[in-house]
């Protein structure tokens, strides 16, 4: 890459308002060589809308902002080779790999291109209202919801996987998601983690009226498709990564697979995903006879030693495990 370096940081409104950090991270990536553009206002596009992406001379996407700030970002880099750095400005900041106050070292990193790509999965959604010829497409980072329309109903719907029928029930809804997203929505709603390396797809129930409604976990070749009954007592609501919606009548199925392309990540530190999880989710690494003789029962931050402490000083704990960061929390 030659000449003019261009950089786009995006960040959230609020934050742009304050100033003093747009405007020093800003400054920081001029005088090391770029041209920068800034984004704040990511209006959640329509269902059956494409809204438009970087262009091809963009080097990197820096996030500033939590989590779903970078589930903003996303979506102008979608179906291109440009990378996110993620600071953490937010509550949670999970997908993010630096904090604000190593802001000098990201940034050089930057300049010198010292980072590596860390490939993310990325779900490709599949709409078929009631006598469509064509689906209406969307994708999702994090995850795709299928949730009740009516408040006060069930939404009654169909499970298939490969176009064999697993299972039937009431509910409040569906997660489906990502090895990305399996640490957010889902994991809340009982869901497994998966590791970022895993090329799977997990469907979970919210709330369901069945003897059997656990989650289910695919191989990315394969395809999860979703209906709902025409005698549903609720329409649908589909989300995708909390931002893509719009209203499903009865009788619509979703297909959701893997899509063939990735999103990327920058990533800084060689950390393994999980000393991320361990800090991150303040997760007891230690036992109950060591967090008693440190204070009494707790996480990691009782008695944990060694990497995982390490750890802690670049990834700052949180409370929230839902990537809908920057006060958007939807748990």
């Amino acid at each position: 890459m030659t000449g003019v370096r261009h950089a786009v940081v995006v960040t959230h409104t609020r934050l742009r308002q304050s100033g003093t950090v747009v405007s020093d991270v800003v400054g920081r990536l001029h005088d090391a060589g770029f041209d920068v553009s800034i984004i704040d206002n990511l209006e959640p596009p329509a269902f059956d809308v494409q809204p438009p992406v970087v262009g091809d001379d963009t080097e990197i996407v820096v996030v500033l902002g939590g989590d779903g700030t970078i589930l903003r970002a996303a979506e102008l880099v979608r179906c291109t080779s440009t990378p996110i750095l993620g600071v953490n400005m937010g509550h949670v900041g999970f997908l993010a790999e630096f904090e604000s106050f190593q802001m000098d070292e990201a940034i050089r990193r930057i300049a010198t291109r010292d980072y590596s790509i860390d490939e993310r999965m990325i779900a490709h959604v599949d709409v078929w209202l009631p006598g469509a010829s064509t689906p209406i497409e969307n994708w999702a980072l994090n995850d795709i919801t299928l949730e009740r329309a009516d408040r006060g109903k069930m939404v009654e719907l169909s499970i298939s996987v490969d176009d064999v029928e697993m299972s039937s029930f009431g509910a409040d809804g569906v997660i489906v998601s990502t090895p990305t997203g399996s640490t957010a929505y889902a994991f809340s709603a009982g869901g497994p983690i998966m590791w970022p390396n895993v090329k799977a797809l997990q469907l979970v129930p919210l709330a369901a009226h069945a003897l059997f409604a656990r989650p289910l976990v695919i191989g990315a070749d394969s395809t999860f498709t979703i209906t709902i009954l025409d005698d549903s007592m609720s329409g649908g609501w589909i989300c995708c990564d909390g931002r893509r919606q719009r209203a499903l009548p009865k009788g619509t199925r979703v297909d959701v697979r893997a899509s063939h392309g990735t999103l990327r990540l920058a990533r800084l530190s060689g950390a393994p995903f999980t000393e991320r999880l361990v800090t991150k989710f303040d997760l007891p690494v230690v036992g109950w006879r060591e967090q008693a003789a440190h204070g009494g029962a707790g996480g990691a931050n009782h008695g944990q030693h060694g990497v995982a402490a390490d750890f802690r000083s670049t990834y700052a704990d949180h409370s929230d495990y839902r990537h809908d960061g920057d006060g958007e929390a939807r748990r």
